[in-house]
This record gives C-alpha cells, sequence and structure tokens, in this order.
C-alpha cells in the first residue's frame, strides 16, 4: 500500500496510484528477496527516495534525468549523478563541474554532493532507483522504469514551465514522456569520457536560469563550492 512507502507527502498523494499497483509490489518483493540471499544493494534503503525527499513535488523545476545508481561501495546516494562528500568525483561529474565553469564561471567544487541543486527544485532523478554491487544496469529490468516513466508522466501532466536536461540518448529517450508544448526540453550529449567532449559548449545551466527567470522565478544558485 502506499502508505508503507516513506516518500515525501507530496509524492505519497502523486503517486498513490503507482504505489498500488501489482507491479511495484514484485518490484519491492524483488529487492527484499535480493537483500535476504546477501547481496549488496545500493543506495541503502533510506536513501532510494532521496531525490523525491529533497525535491518535495510541489518544488520541481528542473529535472536532471540519470540512469542507474553509481555501484561501487559508498557511491550511490539517490540522487542522479551525485556522491557523497567522502568519495571521489566520478568522471561524469567532474565534466558536469567543467561546463558549469565554462558556462557561468563557476568555480569545480571539490566534492561530490548535488544536495544544494535538489533543495532548490532541482529534481535529480534516476530511471532506475537501484543497483546491484558491482553491476551497472542490474536493476534495469526489473521495472523501476515503468515507476520512473509514470513519475515524468505525472510532472509533465501536472506541472507548467519544467526544464528538463536530457543528457545523452538514453534520457533523450524519456522525451515522448515530456509534454514539449508546456514544459522545455534541453538535449546534449551525455557528460561521461566516453561522449569524447560531446557535452561540452552544451550552456544547459545558463539556459535553464535564463528560462527560469523568463518565467519569473529565481535562478539556480549552482555554485557548490560554498554549500553545506
Amino acid at each position: 500500500m502506499a502508505t508503507e512507502v516513506k516518500i515525501e507527502e507530496g509524492w505519497k498523494k502523486a503517486l498513490k496510484e503507482e504505489f498500488e499497483k501489482p507491479y511495484f509490489q514484485e518490484l519491492r518483493t524483488f529487492l527484499h528477496k535480493e537483500l535476504r540471499a546477501g547481496k549488496s544493494i545500493y543506495p541503502p534503503g533510506a536513501l532510494i527516495f532521496n531525490a523525491f525527499d529533497k525535491t518535495p513535488f510541489d518544488q520541481v523545476r528542473v529535472v536532471i534525468l540519470g540512469q542507474d545508481p553509481y555501484h561501487g561501495p559508498g557511491q550511490a546516494m539517490g540522487l542522479s549523478f551525485s556522491v557523497p562528500r567522502s568519495v571521489r568525483r566520478p568522471p561524469s561529474l567532474l565534466n558536469i563541474y567543467k561546463e558549469l565553469q565554462e558556462d557561468l564561471q563557476v568555480p569545480i567544487a571539490d566534492h561530490g554532493d548535488l544536495t544544494h541543486w535538489a533543495e532548490q527544485g532541482v529534481f535529480l532523478l534516476n530511471a532506475m532507483l537501484t543497483v546491484e554491487k558491482g553491476r551497472a544496469g542490474s536493476h534495469k529490468n526489473i521495472r523501476w522504469q515503468s515507476f520512473t516513466d509514470a513519475v515524468i508522466k505525472k510532472l509533465s501532466e501536472e506541472k507548467d514551465g519544467l526544464v528538463f536536461l536530457l543528457w545523452g540518448r538514453f534520457a533523450q529517450g524519456k522525451s515522448d514522456l515530456i509534454d514539449q508544448t508546456k514544459h522545455h526540453v534541453l538535449n546534449s550529449a551525455h557528460p561521461s569520457p566516453l561522449a569524447r567532449g560531446g557535452f561540452f559548449g552544451c550552456k544547459h545551466f545558463s539556459r535553464t536560469n535564463e528560462i527560469l527567470l523568463g518565467q519569473g522565478y529565481r535562478p539556480i544558485d549552482w555554485n557548490l563550492t560554498g554549500s553545506s
């Protein structure tokens, strides 16, 4: 039942029907079974819905869509592209920082915790909310995408003027879920080094702020160097 899911109240109300569907119960059963079998699942249970808790439903202004959580010990924290302060910054995140510096002259943070963005309305959603240790994409087929696709659709239907940042082909494959007559979709290559620099020059951070300002909203403070 929806009441059993520990998640921010606005999201709980918005996603009540999804939590009650058979696929979601099957998903939960699968995760409990894997844990009982001694497998390491990331992020820890309390952080699976961290993106939802840090960015309440009524505060979402920007969506950055990732694929699945980092699969190394201590990396995943339930926010796409983000890692705890004690963990080395991954290559994709470093490229995000480099583009941010070039775009808005924001200094490169010495940590990888993006909570400061999430608390300003930047919804850092992964399409898969869990992963098995050391096995990237291992939970791709356990129906997480049924849930997160419903999340994207709900945002598209119930809100106006959101900015969706879709980096790479996987994220761009979700564009059909978004009503682009009422929302803004910015596409670019993925920030991964495998994209051979295609992400650089997208200027998504300044473009996002221009869109927000044009709608009368406060711009995002992308600077993480002073965030606690």
